[in-house]
């Protein structure tokens, strides 16, 4: 394999693997795709693999640790020798899923960085431990290699006061309850990419959905976010593949008093048992659920469809009209019946699909009469954390190592 150009990581942390990608700085400071892959089965049983941008295996091997910092470890060790560069990578960055009131960009990570991101962990159960797990781990494996911290909620930072408020006493507003925002990182990509794809709306009103195993929508006018489906954690909004969405309140309480459930009990069943899971009984997958004839995998099919319908027309009237919808996320961009059945909710709206352009995934999949248009754009988050991580390490005159402590401070 040829060696690399200024190679940046990109990194994904879960509960049970790592997935990255890396990416060649080209002459102009441009990014190049590079080989991806992935580290699964952490804690059980890891297992590395490396694809080619051509979709070549580059490796594909166990691996004797069962932790993240023998998946980190791992990565490097395996960039280092293949790729080229003393320390194996020019700079890595990291998708950290919430970033608090005080991150509204991306940043370089030193110690206070890393304990702001510690200290938000309730506020992302499933996320902010693995991604901090990642970081420490990295730090463990090349300590002079510069890390960044690129926050998904950093792209919702621009939305209105009215937006972000709950409607709770002040003190708890002043203390950061209060509506954040989700899948920055992706509506932020979609934004950067609709005056090549869609140029007509790049200027305009328009709704993001990002439909995946998290799912969330957002309002944009003119490239700037305006309103989110996603509030304090990544559990409002729309039904997920585990996470119930909206939820009255009151049910919390109603679980706490009647059903004897205490707060990780409660935490279990919102986050992992809820969702289309949930509902179906079958599956968190809606490849699944689509190929099922139980009534239940109908149910969480319609459920999740007419969530979707009633956060559009929310999002609308936050815009004020609307000139666009964009389908993305791993349900967005290949479920042609999920865009199907919300389209056709949404023809009160003027959207009018067009069955065959949809068919084949866009990227337009309105007809060319259609009031508002309607788009299928692939999102890629990790070419966005990519070029954040390049911007932040050309514009930076650090050079030292990193000083955060190592796993196990």
């Amino acid at each position: 394999m040829k060696r690399m150009h200024q190679p940046i990581l990109v990194i994904n942390a879960g509960s049970s693997s790592v997935k990255f990608s890396v990416f060649e700085t080209e002459s102009d400071r441009s990014l190049a795709v590079g080989p991806h892959g992935q580290v699964e089965g952490i804690g059980t049983c890891a297992h590395l693999q490396v694809i080619d941008p051509n979709g070549e295996t580059l490796a594909d091997k166990a691996l004797s640790g069962r932790h993240h910092r023998d998946a980190i470890a791992a990565i490097h060790d395996w960039f280092a020798a293949n790729v080229g560069s003393e320390a194996g990578f020019d700079g890595v960055g990291h998708r950290v899923v919430h970033g608090g009131l005080d991150y509204s960009q991306p940043v370089l990570i030193d110690d206070r960085v890393l304990a702001d991101i510690e200290a938000l962990a309730p506020l992302a159960p499933l996320h902010q431990a693995h991604n901090i797990a990642a970081i420490r781990a990295f730090a463990a494996a090349a300590p002079k290699v510069r890390q960044v911290a690129c926050f998904d909620t950093a792209f919702h930072h621009e939305q209105p006061a009215v937006a972000q408020q709950f409607a709770l006493p002040r003190e708890l507003t002043a203390k950061g309850v209060r509506r954040y925002g989700f899948h920055g990182l992706s509506y932020e990509y979609i934004v950067s990419v609709l005056p090549e794809i869609a140029p007509e709306c790049a200027q305009g009103r328009v709704v993001v959905a990002h439909l995946g195993n998290g799912a969330s929508m957002c309002a944009i006018d003119r490239g700037h976010s305006i309103a989110s489906t996603m509030g304090l954690t990544a559990l409002d909004g729309l039904p997920m593949g585990t996470r119930c969405g909206a939820l009255d309140p009151g049910v919390i309480l109603y679980l706490l008093q009647h059903e004897g459930m205490d707060a990780h009990a409660i935490e279990r069943l919102i986050y992992e048992r809820s969702g289309l899971l949930g509902v179906s009984g079958i599956s968190s997958d809606m490849r699944a659920l689509l190929a099922s004839d139980a009534p239940s995998a109908r149910e969480a099919i319609e459920l999740f469809v007419y969530q979707i319908g009633r956060s559009l027309g929310s999002l609308v009237a936050a815009l004020g009209g609307l000139d666009a919808l964009v389908f993305t996320g791993g349900i967005g961009e290949h479920a042609q019946q999920i865009r199907e059945r919300v389209c056709e909710r949404a023809r009160w709206l003027g959207i009018v699909l067009d069955p065959a352009a949809n068919m084949r995934g866009g990227p337009r999949i309105s007809s060319a009469g259609s009031a508002v248009s309607a788009w299928v754009i692939p999102t890629d988050e990790n070419l966005m954390i990519a070029r954040h991580t390049r911007r932040l390490l050309d514009a930076s005159t650090l050079h030292s190592p990193w000083t955060t402590a190592h796993p196990g401070r």
